[in-house]
């Protein structure tokens, strides 16, 4: 019976949790947006993890070589209005999860037709898009929340800790 009560009082809790106000979250919602030189408006829909004393790589995502949503809480979302090229390659109009793997200096961008779900729990490979690689560099300064910015020019920069990933998007 103890049993019983404590697992109904977790559910109620956890659903609790997730009806709240998204912006009062340990890892907040932000949004980047930006027309770009083509005409395009892109936008990248987020929540904000912090560093918070710990590892990127070892005590918080990304972890080597795993897929990450690119942030916290629901994947990170990435939308274009017009068809776009990232890195050279088309992508069609439209809502993307925007997910990312780590291997060392080398990041793989991804952009995976699902875009509504939570986390990576429920990405498939099989719904990629489009995948490009690009470098690495080291942010300046450290980035203590995990943040993207988007120039008209379409360079789309992640900053997260000691790391930064630029793409590009035309």
């Amino acid at each position: 019976m103890k049993n019983l009560f404590l697992m109904i009082a977790t559910i109620i809790s956890i659903s609790a949790c997730g009806q709240g106000d998204k912006a009062s979250r340990p890892s907040p919602p932000a949004i980047v947006k930006a027309t770009l030189a083509s005409g395009a408006n892109v936008s990248i829909d987020y929540s904000q993890p912090s560093v918070k004393g710990r590892t990127i790589g070892k005590d918080l995502e990304p972890m080597e070589g795993k897929v990450w949503r690119t942030g916290a809480n629901e994947a990170t979302v990435f939308e274009a209005d017009k068809a776009v090229t990232v890195e050279g390659k088309a992508l069609a109009a439209g809502k993307y999860g925007l997910f990312t793997i780590m291997n060392g200096d080398e990041w793989t961008i991804i952009f995976n037709k699902t875009w509504n779900q939570w986390g990576a729990f429920s990405y498939k490979e099989a719904d990629d898009i489009l995948r490009v690689k690009v470098k690495s560099g080291k942010a300046n300064p450290f980035s203590e929340k995990m943040t993207f910015t988007i120039a008209n020019s379409g360079k789309v920069s992640l900053m997260w800790g000691d790391k930064q990933v630029d793409f590009n998007v035309k």
